[in-house]
């Protein structure tokens, strides 16, 4: 299988650790992923929230880049993949007002967890698993761009994805239910409402705690280190935190058998809930320099 890449700007950054852990469990799939020759930035979200036609032609260059290739468009980050898929939307519904003369690829644009729960992938991963993460308990944590607004997404349960849930229990860990996996994290309220953020990432942890989770699990970046970095008060006063994994993390771990050191110093919140089930105890050393 072969699949155009659009890794976009944070998985280049702070979210480094997201892209090695798709590009990993990729490999080991037999799943061919090929980069969007030159891509852009898609302009999520200072573009699009400043400058409509701007924040429209960026994403829509990485289309019509990938347009040559024809292959479906693999996207792990929430906030690249709905600007691409409102680009998309825009192109095929009058293209000529964007001065593109035709556009009409056969290609999906497919977020990560569409395309990691998809029968034939779950099968493949549950052939693989070499340490089932079976005593690990996770809220399955969505927050909106991977699912809202569905008339952009296309998601066919908005209100109750089960993606996610369907990804955990492939490699062995369990899922709980809980009542906070949609509710918004203020991710893009973070630098300039900080107040704002903590009550509702407390909201949502305290939630997760209250349902017997042990980490989280998440497919956005921006959630990823929000939830994460916002726990800091609740740390400060002798609370428990939450690690927040991306779920191609947990992915790669189970299919490896390992869970590196240098994986481990990427988090705020220590991944302690995951060492133990991989080493028990002890932490493994293994890719630490």
């Amino acid at each position: 299988m072969k699949l155009s890449y659009y890794p976009g700007c944070s998985l280049e950054g702070t979210a480094l650790d997201y892209d090695q852990s798709v590009r990993e469990i990729c490999r080991n799939l037999g799943i061919e992923l090929v980069d969007i020759p030159d891509w852009n930035c898609c302009g999520a979200s200072s573009a699009h929230m400043t400058d409509h036609e701007v924040g429209m032609r960026l994403p829509m260059r990485n289309l019509l880049l990938a347009a040559d290739s024809n292959h479906d468009i693999l996207v792990p980050c929430a906030a690249c993949f709905q600007r691409l898929k409102a680009a998309d939307k825009a192109l095929r519904e009058n293209s000529i007002i964007w001065d593109v003369k035709e556009y009409a690829p056969s290609y999906e644009i497919i977020h990560i967890s569409t395309f990691l729960a998809r029968p034939e992938i779950l099968a493949a991963i549950k052939e693989k698993v070499v340490h089932n993460l079976e005593e690990l308990a996770i809220a399955c944590y969505y927050g909106c761009l991977s699912l809202r607004n569905p008339r952009v997404t296309d998601s066919p349960n908005w209100e109750m994805p089960d993606t996610l849930e369907q990804i955990v229990a492939a490699i062995g860990a369990k899922p709980v239910a809980w009542s906070h996996r949609t509710e918004c994290c203020s991710g893009s309220l973070t630098m300039a409402r900080p107040d704002i953020a903590e009550k509702l990432v407390g909201d949502i942890v305290t939630a997760a705690r209250r349902a017997g989770a042990s980490a989280m699990v998440t497919d956005c970046p921006m959630c990823q280190a929000n939830v994460e970095s916002r726990q800091s008060p609740q740390l400060s006063d002798g609370g428990d935190g939450l690690p927040v994994f991306f779920a191609t993390e947990l992915i790669a771990a189970a299919l490896s058998g390992t869970y590196p050191t240098k994986q481990q110093k990427v988090h705020l919140v220590s991944p302690v809930a995951l060492t133990r089930v991989i080493d028990g105890a002890s932490i493994s050393k293994e890719g630490s320099a």
